[in-house]
């Protein structure tokens, strides 16, 4: 029988503090969710980054004592709070320093703004798409990603497969192989997000 591999999501592994490769993990991953979301909130490039930097400095302790809990909620909506307010706290002091990093925690908004909790949702259902077909790119074919990004593009499949001198249901077939692989891939990706603490064997 093959043997078992227990899979640690990369919340949990990031709440140790010393797993420094966590924590560069999941820098990678997180960062440009942020900075996307500060640029779509109107925020200017140098700026964002800033913010992404005041967030990520500010999760890094604060990370060590979450706890996922369905009655607090999954850890995105924690994590947007997070960046909603250092947004907000960005455009109320436009003109002064950074507040502290104790200020920039997941209370709750003054105010409550679908459009923001709609913008943000938006941001992190591409940010998921983004990370999937990062893995697609690294695992796949090249040709056949570039198939499929024609078609997701707005390419037909007849395009597609007079393009690369492929029958139509060749292309229909990578379509259907590489769309699977993503929605397992975005799938796996949300649980590890939603179910931080719950040990998983694979």
């Amino acid at each position: 029988m093959d043997a078992e591999i227990t899979r640690i999501s990369l919340l949990s592994r990031v709440r140790d503090g010393t797993d420094g490769a966590a924590w560069a993990e999941f820098e990678s991953r997180y960062r440009e969710l942020i900075l996307r979301y500060a640029l779509a909130r109107g925020v200017q490039h140098a700026d964002a980054e800033d913010i992404g930097q005041i967030v990520m400095m500010s999760l890094a302790t604060a990370l060590r004592n979450f706890s996922y809990s369905p009655q607090r909620g999954r850890f995105r909506d924690y994590l947007g709070r997070v960046v909603r307010n250092a947004v907000a706290r960005h455009w109320s002091r436009p003109n002064s320093t950074a507040p502290a990093l104790c200020a920039i925690d997941a209370a709750p908004e003054p105010e409550d703004d679908s459009q923001t909790d709609r913008l943000w949702e938006q941001e992190w259902v591409d940010h998921h798409y983004r990370l999937a077909l990062r893995t697609v790119r690294a695992t796949f074919e090249p040709k056949s990603v570039e198939i499929f990004e024609g078609l997701i593009g707005g390419k037909t499949v007849a395009e597609a497969a007079a393009e690369h001198g492929l029958s139509t249901q060749a292309v229909h077939k990578i379509k259907q192989r590489i769309r699977g692989r993503m929605e397992e891939l975005i799938a796996a990706q949300v649980r590890d997000e939603d179910e931080p603490d719950e040990t998983r064997i694979e």
